[in-house]
């Protein structure tokens, strides 16, 4: 495994209220209905708090240790970690990023140098990329840096993540793009959520985030490695 399974120190962060999720954290702020839309936004801000104070510490980043997030919105990792030196990428441009930042499309060749950094950060991004891109995304993810934290849904979760529809991400889209507009996202999107297996042939071994019994996302960390060892970028299950 390339992550130790002992238990760490966890950092603890205020739960926000719902006047308190900034709109750039707010991954429900287009929700249909503004009522859905204030009690979803501090949902999901809780969520990824304390899925980030479970699973981020397995990283080992240390201070003075270099980030690039891909994919990451208008603040991605920067709203939980506004210390750490964190390089933001993404598709589209972010006027509003705080901190350094290049528009790059995470599929093709990405403008930095094979290990520059020392870890890639990559949170619910790899389920909206193409099936058929998803290899090149997480190489080039793993080519740039010397570990890894990347999350996404879990397929085998009833609730879709993103609609917030029961069972929406396991009908046919045909199917699936009617039922769509009912749901929270309201603007169809074809999102193909991703298994373990698959996870774990792009990313390496995957921990399980669970809601009781169900799993409810999927994470993949391989820790910074110590400076002096040499390591590879496959992936391997173990």
């Amino acid at each position: 495994m390339y992550w130790d399974p002992a238990p760490h120190p966890q950092r603890r962060f205020p739960a926000p209220t719902l006047h308190e999720v900034p709109v750039s954290q707010d991954v429900y702020a287009t929700a249909r209905g503004r009522l859905r839309a204030r009690v979803l936004g501090p949902l999901a801000a809780n969520a990824r708090r304390r899925r980030h104070e479970a699973f981020f510490a397995r990283t080992e980043i240390r201070p003075g240790m270099t980030i690039v997030d891909i994919g990451c919105g208008s603040l991605g990792l920067r709203g939980l970690e506004p210390d750490l030196d964190i390089t933001g990428v993404d598709l589209g441009p972010r006027p509003d990023y705080p901190g350094p930042f290049v528009r790059a499309d995470a599929t093709e060749r990405l403008p930095f140098a094979d290990g520059q950094f020392d870890l890639a950060y990559s949170s619910s991004v790899i389920e909206h990329v193409p099936r058929e891109r998803r290899a090149a995304f997480a190489a080039e993810l793993r080519r740039v840096a010397r570990g890894w934290f990347v999350q996404t849904p879990a397929r085998s979760f009833p609730i879709e993540p993103h609609a917030l529809l029961p069972f929406a991400h396991w009908l046919p889209p045909a199917v699936r793009r009617p039922y769509w507009r009912l749901g929270a996202q309201g603007h169809w999107e074809d999102i193909a959520l991703l298994g373990r297996r698959e996870m774990e042939a792009l990313f390496g071994p995957a921990a399980s985030e669970r809601v009781g019994p169900l799993t409810k996302s999927w994470v993949c960390v391989r820790p910074v490695p110590r400076a002096g060892v040499l390591v590879s970028t496959r992936c391997s299950r173990r």
